[in-house]
């Protein structure tokens, strides 16, 4: 029944692979494509598994398979895998009710001006929309909770009750998050359009945001991180699918937000560099709960991405002169000051960590080793930085 699975993830994985080629061309690589889709069957592969075994007909391969995951699978993965899921879901059943709904509009065309039909259609889309987004919001995301991991309450009032349990820390956190996202949004975009400084630059503003956002709280309460991660996540999904299909009233503005940090990677079909630094540096923190000696691997996203590569590409771009290669634009002193930085913040962190509580093993030798590595990445891949780096440092803070 094993090799039927592994099959079955194979098969699956090579007709996403090649959806994800065809659908985005420009937007990943093969490599990166490669990354995303192991991610994906992996995780959803892991979502009907566990479903499944709550039924008989997954008995022969519940006890192979399935026995132990109900071992370290606590609530947090549980809501934010149900959100997502739902979220993906329901995209792929709106885009078969457009499709549809544009089939009965062509078979029954009245007389009436272009424009009129144009703004009759975008109301009725939008509509379409959200009433599909309340529906998973209220029904679909609860039901599942309810079968699945046996909630007794509504998973708005179980987000209520987590957060209540420590309600001064969780709710000052949530009033930061809100000043320092809306001062951002704010102050980033105004700067894009009456600024001459180059995007790339502009992109990095984002990757010292998550500094100021996310140290707090992965220093005094990790397990809130994780589950704000997973809301940030699903608001990002409804926002990207609010954007591709121009949904009223938001979906210009949204549009024009995102593309003044755009860069060659992303396209009008998708934006992918807002998802690429969440999850950067929300995938470390996921995959950290049981390392209670490695204090350092949950923060390997934030230190690659919102300090190392900041730092290269700053001092880079303002003080490089010596490039690694003559068609680069990666230069040395951009990468040392990159290596120097991340070795800065985890001489702060370390004593920092102890005072928290954390029992650290980690090995200097062995880390200085990680740093300079996740640096030399940095430097001279191609693929995308911000989903490769945090999962091979992270990897390498974990030895």
């Amino acid at each position: 029944m094993i090799m039927v699975w592994l099959l079955l993830h194979a098969l699956v994985s090579g007709i996403v692979l090649q959806y994800i080629l065809h659908k985005f061309p420009s937007c990943v690589s093969i490599g990166e494509a490669l990354l995303v889709v192991g991610g994906l069957v992996l995780y959803f592969s892991d979502m009907l598994a566990f479903m499944l075994s709550k039924v008989n007909l997954y008995a022969p391969l519940a006890s192979e398979f399935v026995g132990g995951l109900n071992k370290k699978r606590d609530e947090i993965s549980t809501v934010i895998q149900a959100l997502l899921g739902s979220l993906l879901l329901m995209s792929r059943v709106y885009k078969v009710i457009l499709h549809f709904w544009n089939c009965c509009t062509n078979l029954t065309k009245f007389q009436a001006s272009r424009n009129d039909e144009e703004a009759s259609g975008d109301f009725e889309r939008s509509i379409t929309f959200y009433v599909a987004l309340g529906i998973t919001a209220t029904m679909i995301v609860p039901g599942w909770l309810f079968y699945i991991k046996d909630f007794q309450s509504h998973p708005l009032f179980w987000v209520i009750g987590f957060i209540l349990e420590k309600p001064l820390e969780r709710l000052l956190l949530c009033i930061y998050w809100l000043a320092v996202t809306c001062f951002a949004i704010l102050r980033f975009y105004n700067i894009s359009k009456n600024s001459m400084i180059e995007r790339i630059l502009l992109r990095k503003y984002y990757h010292l945001l998550a500094i100021i956002m996310f140290v707090p709280a992965l220093l005094f309460d990790t397990e809130f991180l994780k589950l704000a991660f997973g809301a940030a996540l699903a608001v990002f999904l409804v926002l990207e699918m609010i954007r591709i299909w121009r949904i009223l009233p938001l979906g210009s503005l949204v549009n024009q937000f995102m593309k003044a940090f755009t860069d060659h990677r992303d396209s009008e079909i998708l934006i992918i560099s807002h998802f690429s630094l969440l999850l950067g540096c929300a995938i470390p923190i996921w995959m950290s709960g049981y390392l209670n000696d490695r204090p350092l691997a949950p923060f390997a996203g934030i230190l690659s991405l919102g300090i190392g590569d900041t730092m290269a590409s700053l001092v880079g771009h303002k003080y490089g002169v010596l490039r690694w290669s003559k068609g680069g634009k990666k230069t040395i002193e951009g990468t040392a000051a990159g290596i120097t930085s991340m070795l800065l913040a985890c001489l702060f962190l370390l004593p920092s960590l102890a005072w928290s509580g954390f029992t650290s093993s980690q090995d200097w030798l062995s880390l200085v080793f990680a740093v300079i590595l996740a640096g030399l990445l940095e430097a001279y891949t191609t693929q995308l930085d911000n989903a490769f780096i945090p999962l091979i440092f992270y990897s390498l803070l974990c030895l």
